[in-house]
């Protein structure tokens, strides 16, 4: 058994912590002091890092994190080789903590962002997919973000998502615009705005749910996704 806790940070992000009884793998540490803390008061031990892509907000807690466990292995694709030891590709698995760990390409974003399936149940996905949307496609290669896309499509509705920021609620705002209404995404909404009005994560969520209330899963098309992309993009 895992357990997988959010730790938030800077105005809307979470850096996810894996914990296997006391030892714990994290991913996308934007700082390093919180997980410092975290460890510390739990009196768990740093096991790995993973990284989906190479952005501040998700690797400028590495080097700090590295000078207290030195030895720990850092993964990421070729974007992020600068602060991986390990550099991964899309299919290639990674055991730790007897964890059986599948990258899974999702550029869009970036050229090389990747995500990671946990067991077939956890998919840890950075930027690629949130909750009601999706990243910006700041490569402007949207046939591969929608590919990305097509890609998370396939994996079985009760995979856990684990996105690396709380734009929920912001995202079903315009989901609610773009999409026809349906009790899913009403009773989303109403759910999301409860847990935000006590300062609680949305995260995480599932991919059947995400099928039925983000738009750029839902988008059948590249054409509609860019359409819709690009809208939100212009809000």
């Amino acid at each position: 058994m895992i357990k997988i806790t959010p730790i938030p940070v800077l105005s809307d992000n979470y850096i996810w912590i894996i914990q296997k009884e006391k030892n714990v793998i994290v991913v996308d540490p934007s700082q390093s002091q919180p997980v410092l803390d975290f460890l510390v008061k739990n009196k768990m031990d740093l096991t790995a890092i993973l990284l989906t892509h190479y952005h501040n907000d998700h690797t400028d807690g590495v080097v700090g994190l590295l000078s207290q466990y030195p030895n720990i292995p850092v993964y990421g694709s070729n974007e992020v080789r600068d602060l991986a030891t390990y550099v991964v590709k899309a299919k290639e698995h990674i055991s730790l903590l007897e964890l059986d760990i599948e990258v899974i390409q999702s550029a869009g974003h970036t050229e090389e962002h990747i995500s990671y399936l946990i067991d077939r149940q956890y998919l840890f996905c950075g930027d690629a997919l949130f909750s009601g949307g999706c990243g910006r496609v700041f490569t402007g290669d949207y046939q591969a973000q929608f590919d990305t896309l097509q890609r998370f499509k396939q994996l079985p509705d009760f995979v856990e998502v684990y996105p690396a920021h709380e734009y929920t609620q912001s995202n079903l705002k315009f989901a609610e615009k773009v999409m026809k209404p349906s009790c899913a995404l009403m009773e989303y909404q109403e759910k999301v705005d409860i847990l935000r009005s006590q300062h609680k994560p949305t995260l995480p969520t599932t991919i059947g749910l995400e099928k039925q209330v983000n738009p750029f899963l839902y988008a059948d098309s590249l054409e509609q996704f860019i359409q819709w992309r690009k809208g939100k993009d212009n809000l």
